[in-house]
């Protein structure tokens, strides 16, 4: 787990809109928003910015559980729902960690565990720390 904490430094653009990142174990990563009024787009739903910026976010930190830095290749996201208010998740999980490349699956979803977007992340692996 202490390489684990270690891999998790501050993303400084993440933490600028509220996200807090962590991982539980190896493979894994979690992005936290409480949806704020900066949160939102023109119409009160969570911005899509938002959901892209979580499951990036999510997919890196679970990346980076191998002590490695990463840099984001491609970045897929499908929307579901929409989110006005609460706390809404992202959870990635790895599904190929390569040499050079890590492939991370995500979820989003709200405080209900009700789904609100999927994704699939591409991360290229720019060397140790």
């Amino acid at each position: 787990m202490e390489k684990t904490t270690q891999a998790l430094h501050p993303n400084a653009f993440a933490l600028f809109n509220g996200i807090q990142t962590s991982s539980s174990s190896p493979d894994h990563g979690e992005a936290v928003l409480t949806i704020g009024p900066d949160s939102l787009n023109p119409y009160g739903l969570l911005h899509g910015g938002a959901y892209y910026t979580m499951a990036d976010c999510a997919g890196g930190t679970a990346c980076r559980t191998d002590g490695r830095n990463y840099v984001t290749l491609h970045g897929g996201l499908n929307f579901i729902r929409s989110a006005r208010s609460g706390t809404v998740t992202a959870r990635a999980v790895i599904r190929h960690r390569g040499h050079s490349t890590c492939q991370a699956d995500v979820e989003i979803t709200d405080e209900h565990g009700t789904l609100l977007a999927t994704g699939n992340f591409t991360f290229f692996c720019i060397g140790q720390r």
